[in-house]
């Protein structure tokens, strides 16, 4: 192990156990190094034989474990991990949020996608907006709740338990309050401003006046009353003599079409918002079939679009995998080049050619064909960084020919619909959430729920809900003229794109993360950390870890350069600067920008789970 590796293992040992004494410190850390030369973990792996629960949050992951030790599976487990989640982390996910879930069922032996995201209100044209705020903020920003139209559909399918008992953890939560940590009272404490604006979302998360301290409870009796009110619906339904079936989209009628979504709709018209009847009643969540690729001896299966991110990883590893990338060594200068370079390629072509596939033709097939990759592959150059990517023509590569040829409109600044031509479109989004579960019949589930960063900031009435702010830039494109341009009733990209990767037809890795911009770009790191150099899925997610940021943004990029954690050596960043990067170093350690990855990795030969979780953001990892 180099002196740089051992005095940082040193360092993070001594945060974990401060009240050992230096001798017993100075052995820990000389019996630490992974056979790979990684540095040791600084959280330990979970293991496991039967299940596994890894999520954001310890009270989730709980949840989670509690729903598989009583019997249920993991698709049940995972609606009780993510509206736990809803209601504990409230700035990252919610019942009201936007999602995207990979599952793999063990009976069919088939790995499924499911598109939980609400499109933009039929009313949300350009014209509905006179300022970059209005989409990110209040009355007039957010699109349909897509998170709990998932939930019921992916129960409903291949779960066995009923709504009221997977939401029985979020409700009690809900209802009697969970202890309000650090993180969350430092993201109350940036919005309590633009909370103050709305008296419904003061009522619930400023009471008395102001944000609960850190450490006591922040109760949402509202939300609490939503849930119940939902689990009433289905419960009446089974009273009545309706199947277990009829008593769950009971419950979603409930939500989309009855009482509920009539208090939406109220509130919004009484607030001069954009939501109807219409919106509400015309949103399903939809089962797709997941993009795929080969990876040498794995099958790595994500999220379609209106995800980008599944889409962004599979063509990055289809480049990558025609270098030898063992022998480039872990995180060495020439190995990061060549996947910043990957990414800077990738990327022209998603931000050009993606976007909901309602209103855009998208060369699909040639976009994640090898024949693709390989033309793209060859603009790579090992000893010079390009400045930035820019778009290829994926549409030739197309087996099956597009209805009509693939033309996208020219994009301009001059065409910019508001006044923002010099913000970057989309921000860091560190409010996101991730869940993996795995149960005992081979059953995973991978599940990235969303609301931004408490999302619209507009409690809606009495229901505790918040929408997501997908209606904002990042989510949609500024530019005129770009597949992924704002209009009324569209599904916003998003770049959420859980992971599930098979060997031999069986899972083997189920892995995911928040991070804004950063999910494609570094979701792939964690899976060539495991596969390509041999490290345990903890050591995986603690890596320190590359993603590039554009100026002004990526669909109309003038430089895009690499970030790191400051853990990046200073020899591999001036040799990476020498390829001509313009490299940024991070000031801390751990960056909650740069995701909050779970991950479980199942040996297929021992039976033997492993779970990791992120320390960037706190995650939990269960197994038993």
């Amino acid at each position: 192990m180099k002196e740089s590796q051992s005095s940082f293992a040193f360092l993070r040992l001594n945060r974990r156990f401060a009240m050992l004494s230096l001798a017993t410190l100075a052995a820990c850390t000389i019996n630490l190094a992974t056979p790979t030369g990684a540095l040791a973990s600084y959280m330990p792996e979970a293991v496991g034989t039967t299940g596994m629960v890894s999520a954001a949050h310890s009270l989730a992951t709980q949840a989670g474990m509690d729903v598989l030790k009583k019997g249920g599976n993991a698709f049940d487990a995972a609606v009780a991990v993510a509206s736990t989640l809803g209601v504990v982390e409230p700035s990252r996910s919610s019942i009201s949020g936007v999602g995207f879930m990979t599952l793999y069922d063990a009976k069919t032996k088939e790995v499924v996608s499911l598109q939980m995201t609400g499109a933009a209100p039929y009313a949300a044209k350009p014209a509905a907006f006179k300022s970059k705020r209005d989409q990110e903020v209040g009355y007039l920003s957010g699109v349909v709740p897509g998170n709990f139209g998932g939930w019921v559909y992916l129960l409903e399918k291949y779960g066995t338990l009923s709504l009221a008992e997977v939401l029985q953890p979020a409700i009690h939560y809900a209802e009697k309050g969970y202890p309000l940590d650090s993180y969350g009272y430092e993201v109350l404490s940036k919005v309590k401003a633009t909370m103050e604006i709305f008296p419904t979302s003061a009522k619930v998360f400023l009471p008395g006046g102001d944000i609960p301290k850190e450490g006591d409870l922040l109760i949402q009796k509202d939300l609490a009353l939503t849930m119940k009110r939902l689990v009433s619906a289905e419960q009446n339904a089974i009273k009545s003599g309706k199947s277990r079936s009829q008593a769950l989209m009971a419950a979603y009628d409930y939500f989309y079409t009855g009482d509920l979504s009539k208090e939406i709709v109220a509130f919004y018209k009484e607030n001069d918002g954009l939501f109807t009847t219409k919106d509400l009643a015309d949103y399903k969540p939809v089962w797709t079939k997941p993009v795929h690729t080969k990876y040498k001896d794995y099958d790595v299966y994500s999220n379609n679009a209106p995800s980008r991110g599944g889409i962004q990883t599979v063509m990055i590893l289809n480049i990558l995998e025609a270098f030898d990338l063992k022998k480039m060594g872990h995180n060495s200068a020439e190995y990061l080049h060549l996947i910043a370079e990957t990414i800077k390629l990738v990327n022209a072509d998603v931000y050009k050619y993606v976007g909901d596939p309602k209103f855009v033709k998208i060369p699909l097939e040639g976009m994640l064909s090898k024949e693709y990759a390989a033309e793209r592959r060859k603009l790579i150059n090992k000893d010079k960084a390009l400045a930035f990517g820019t778009p290829g023509n994926p549409a030739a590569s197309q087996k099956s020919a597009l209805a009509e040829p693939l033309e996208q409109a020219p994009m301009s600044r001059s065409a910019l619909n508001l006044a923002s031509a010099n913000v970057a479109s989309y921000l860091d989004d560190t409010n996101t959430t991730h869940i993996d579960i795995y149960d005992k019949d081979g059953n995973a589930v991978a599940c990235t729920p969303t609301i931004g960063t408490f999302g619209t900031k507009v409690v809606v009435g009495n229901t505790g809900m918040i929408f997501h702010n997908a209606t904002r830039f990042g989510s949609f494109s500024p530019y005129k003229g770009d597949a992924n341009f704002i209009d009324g009733g569209k599904t916003s990209l998003l770049n959420n794109s859980p992971l599930i990767a098979l060997k031999g037809g069986k899972p083997v890795m189920v892995w995911g993360t928040p991070g804004g911009e950063g999910i494609g770009q570094l979701q792939f790191q964690v899976f060539l950390n495991v596969v390509e150099f041999g490290m345990g899925i903890q050591d995986a997610i603690e890596a320190v870890r590359m993603q590039l940021v554009a100026k002004p943004d990526f669909y109309k990029p003038e430089l895009v350069s690499p970030r790191f954690e400051s853990r990046l050596p200073a020899e591999t960043r001036k040799a990476l600067e020498a390829k001509g990067h313009q490299v940024q170093v991070m000031k801390e350690e751990f960056e909650q920008d740069l995701g909050g990855m779970q991950g479980i990795v199942i040996n297929q030969q021992t039976g033997v789970l492993k779970g990791g979780a992120d320390p960037r953001r706190g995650g939990s990892s269960l197994g038993y």
